[in-house]
């Protein structure tokens, strides 16, 4: 029986690699239609009229079609609840729930092509502009794990939840434009902690079948 759910996404989006990565650890089937965000493929008219935002990832359920990462990583939680990508208790899930926006929504959006391609013109300075607002989020982040004293294996304790879904691919992006991770030891910790589970590794953009060197 075909997967009710079809994932509209690009290897490498961070925000794509967090759904892949939820679906997966939640054992929910779906298929996966790729869209070539360097071809352009987001802002084809077919897939406007499935996300007028033109971004990724874009889910399609037996309802219609919807987007924002963090809206679709909700969904799933409350769909299919186990196991938990958020805490039990209200103080722990508003903290994993800032964790997670710290990056979501103060850092990330400030990557994407678009907003790079606007703010700069020059690959150096593109790259500039993306190292400045990476830094600024994972200071944050990693003041945010110091100061509450709430981490352990992952962000939150022993369990992954949906700040560990929003970090990982952040660092991995903070790599590939030259970031020393090693500054931010609580979160650099977590991070490799993460690589290392079954559903992170299958998830990855790298074992994606569109990936390229």
């Amino acid at each position: 029986m075909p997967s009710p759910y079809i994932l509209y996404e690009y290897w490498r989006s961070s925000c794509s690699w967090r759904i892949r990565w939820a679906l997966l650890l939640k054992s929910v089937p779906y298929t996966s239609v790729h869209i070539h965000l360097l071809k352009n493929e987001q802002n084809h008219p077919d897939f406007l009229l499935k996300n007028p935002s033109g971004t990724v990832p874009t889910l399609q359920t037996p309802t219609g079609y919807f987007s924002e990462s963090f809206a679709i990583l909700e969904w799933l939680e409350e769909r299919y609840p186990s196991p938990a990508l958020l805490p039990v208790d209200p103080d722990s899930r508003m903290y994993v729930r800032q964790l997670a926006l710290t990056l979501l929504a103060g850092t990330q959006p400030l990557q994407n092509l678009s907003a790079m391609n606007y703010a700069r013109e020059t690959p150096e300075g593109r790259k500039e502009w993306m190292q400045h607002w990476i830094h600024r989020g994972l200071r944050t982040y990693e003041t945010l794990l110091l100061s509450q004293g709430r981490s352990g294996t992952f962000s939150c304790a022993s369990e992954l939840s949906f700040a560990d879904l929003c970090l990982v691919p952040q660092c991995y992006n903070a790599l590939r434009v030259g970031i020393d991770l090693d500054a931010y030891p609580t979160l650099n910790g977590i991070y490799q902690r993460a690589l290392l589970t079954d559903a992170c590794q299958r998830a990855h953009p790298d074992q994606h079948p569109h990936a390229v060197a």
